[in-house]
């Protein structure tokens, strides 16, 4: 059986990359985005022991993601006393070059992710690192059907603001 470091040390191999892109997606800045990474890195290593096994570890280090960029959220709101906009899905993809074209389509699906409430932003974007329904679903903490019912509305939200 692996300790926990050999537990935590594998766990974050594999999804840090997905774990920074949903902490950028909800941080305006690149540095906010790293400590908030950092701070799931904490919180997920404070948890470790708790970790019952009832999920998959991934599905379980995703919720905890979630769970701090809320309420980083909700700490900025609270600190500045007005709204924060939230401009994530700023990341790049720097192992190929995208044609004008496509760079100006990913910059509006980009804008059309940010309008969406917070929940359906979240469903979006685990859906974007192709995590099935049923997972999300774990995450999220609802039916894996009413995430199939979500998906489907929030498409339909993206494909009227993509093309007017």
């Amino acid at each position: 059986m692996k300790n926990f470091e050999d537990i935590f040390q594998s766990t974050f191999k594999e999804n840090k990359d997905r774990i920074f892109r949903i902490c950028r997606s909800y941080t305006d800045k690149n540095a906010d985005a790293e400590d908030l990474f950092q701070e799931v890195l904490l919180n997920v290593w404070k948890a470790l022991p708790s970790f019952k096994g009832h999920s998959n570890i991934d599905t379980w280090v995703y919720r905890i993601t979630l769970n701090t960029c809320f309420k980083n959220l909700s700490f900025e709101k609270k600190k500045k006393q007005h709204f924060i906009r939230i401009n994530g899905i700023d990341f790049k993809d720097t192992s190929r070059d995208l044609s004008k074209e496509k760079q100006e389509e990913f910059d509006k699906l980009t804008s059309c992710i940010n309008q969406l409430k917070l929940g359906d932003k979240s469903i979006v974007l685990l859906y974007l690192e192709e995590l099935p329904y049923r997972e999300i679903a774990q995450v999220i903490g609802i039916s894996e059907n009413h995430v199939a019912v979500k998906m489907k509305r929030i498409k339909t939200k993206l494909s009227i603001c993509i093309k007017p």
